[in-house]
């Protein structure tokens, strides 16, 4: 295993045979080794300082024999023999001097090994400290690529999905304003039937107009109920929540790109770098690069399936109120033609009783002129009679004999039996012709009193059909959604006309 500062060149930590010197004689050794060489921040740093130690051989100091490499006898004096023993040899001179040469070259190969060697590990590591922080940039910059990839992404289909809560909330709004818009037809159906409680006598008949009119009332209050229902499917649909994801998730992004360009941008001549011990043993990370992708795609798949229902709740709508509002007009064009129908009835009925009335007047008139003529013949008769019945009173007095039952006699008892006759008739007849007259008087009563009720009824009619005359159909509801559009995005209020009726146009 290679040492942390060594490169497989190095050879300075080993022992290499000097090619200037011989070998020394085991006598003398030398520490040529010398402390590892550490890079700065990992151990302490100390200057390498070679340390030469010499073993000097010297006499024991217990032996009292005096020391004679010849074997002759002293030709000095024994007081200058011992200080002549305590010095070197030429020898050792010499073998000293070629330990302290062959120690100092040994000290300049190690150390002309470890500049070399320093160097290159100097230049190995400033190539790999470039190339690691080159690797790092590139791996910000594909990470900043795939922040931006995610944030065109996210951008785009949140822009789809803004678009698609629109959309959505203006078919909110449209169906809301169509239950409002039924409203006023509604209100017209249930005026029409209290207006139609008004009718007299035998005029409150519960018709086809009734029938047709109460339908059509349960047909609006339906069409309500179904729109309000898919309107209130809609406001729980709004996609607020995969907004909010997406929104949420943008601005992360966001975040991530700015601090990710920043540290991208960083360099070692930039002014807000520091050192930070220990910060690359903390790992706060949430999430890797699998999960974070998969991340922004659950949120992008959750938008796409909420859209996806915004778009089948559209149509939806879009069906609702179609059907809607042609089962409402098709109830309408209904109850207007059995109006239409009623009405004609009606207004027939009352000319036919107009008619009769007419006749029945003529014949009250003629009546009256029989009654005159029929009480101007019995006073007329009176007179015959008052004549008869005094002839026969005064013929009463003629005396004795000519008290005589003759044809004078008998002529005027006939006279005065036919004139009573004819009185008693005549008053029969003009009993009779008053009795007419009553019932005629009675009949023309009767049929003023159904002319009014007819009056009436056709009156009724008139107005429900002129109450009718407006209907909120499809192009009209178009017309007022896009004014209620309108109004929200301006600061004005908006207003719409109103018709005679109080509805707004």
């Amino acid at each position: 295993m290679e040492f942390l500062g060594t490169t497989q060149l190095a050879s300075y930590c080993g022992t290499k045979n000097s090619c200037l010197f011989p070998d020394l004689a085991p006598t003398s050794t030398t520490k040529d080794t010398y402390q590892s060489y550490y890079l700065p921040g990992y151990c302490h740093l100390s200057s390498w300082r070679p340390s030469l130690l010499h073993r000097v051989v010297s006499v024991p100091p217990g032996s009292n024999k005096q020391f004679n490499p010849t074997g002759r006898p002293p030709t000095v004096l024994p007081a200058l023999r011992s200080a002549l023993h305590a010095r070197y040899s030429t020898r050792d001179w010499h073998q000293e001097n070629m330990v302290q040469l062959k120690g100092s070259e040994a000290s300049r190969c190690c150390a002309g090994r470890l500049n070399a060697d320093s160097m290159r590990l100097i230049q190995d590591k400033d190539q790999l400290t470039y190339q690691m922080q080159e690797d790092s940039r590139r791996n910000l910059g594909e990470r900043i690529s795939s922040i931006d990839f995610w944030r065109s992404e996210l951008t785009y289909e949140l822009e789809c999905l803004l678009k698609e809560t629109q959309a959505l909330e203006t078919a909110k709004n449209r169906l809301e304003c169509a239950v409002d818009e039924m409203q006023g037809p509604l209100k017209i159906a249930l005026e029409c039937l209290y207006h139609r409680e008004k009718r007299k006598g035998i005029d409150l008949v519960h018709d086809d107009v009734e029938k047709n009119l109460m339908k059509e009332v349960d047909v609006f209050k339906d069409c309500q109920e179904i729109l309000t229902k898919i309107a209130q499917k809609i406001s729980q649909h709004i996609m607020r929540d995969a907004q909010h994801a997406l929104e949420q998730d943008l601005s992360d992004k966001n975040s991530a790109h700015f601090i990710d360009e920043k540290c991208f941008n960083l360099r070692n001549t930039s002014d807000s770098i520091s050192f930070y011990h220990g910060v690359e043993k903390a790992d706060g990370s949430v999430s890797v690069p699998a999960t974070w992708a998969k991340f922004s795609e659950h949120n992008i798949r959750c938008s796409q399936h909420a859209r996806a229902n915004s778009v089948k709740l559209r149509e939806d709508a879009e069906v609702g109120l179609e059907s809607t509002s042609e089962e409402m007009w098709n109830h309408f064009i209904s109850t207007n033609l059995a109006f239409n129908n009623r009405i004609a009835e009606v207004a027939d009925a009352k000319n036919k009783l107009q008619a009769q009335l007419a006749k029945i007047l003529q014949e009250i008139f003629q009546t009256e002129d029989t009654i005159l003529l029929l009480e101007r013949s019995i006073k007329a008769k009176e007179y015959p009679l008052k004549v008869a019945q005094t002839r026969l009173e005064g013929r009463t007095r003629r005396p004795n004999v000519e008290l005589c039952r003759d044809a004078p006699q008998f002529q005027l008892v006939t006279e005065v039996y036919t004139i009573d006759n004819t009185l008693q008739t005549l008053k029969q007849r003009l009993k009779e012709a008053h009795d007419t007259l009553q019932m005629l008087i009675l009949n023309k009563s009767k049929l003023e009193h159904e002319i009014s009720v007819k009056a009436n009824s056709f009156f009724i009619d008139k107005k429900c059909m002129d109450m009718r005359k407006v209907f909120p159909s499809t192009p009209r509801l178009e017309a007022r959604i896009a004014q209620l559009s309108s109004c929200q995005w301006s600061t004005t209020p908006c207003g719409g006309e109103k018709d005679g009726m109080g509805l707004e146009i």
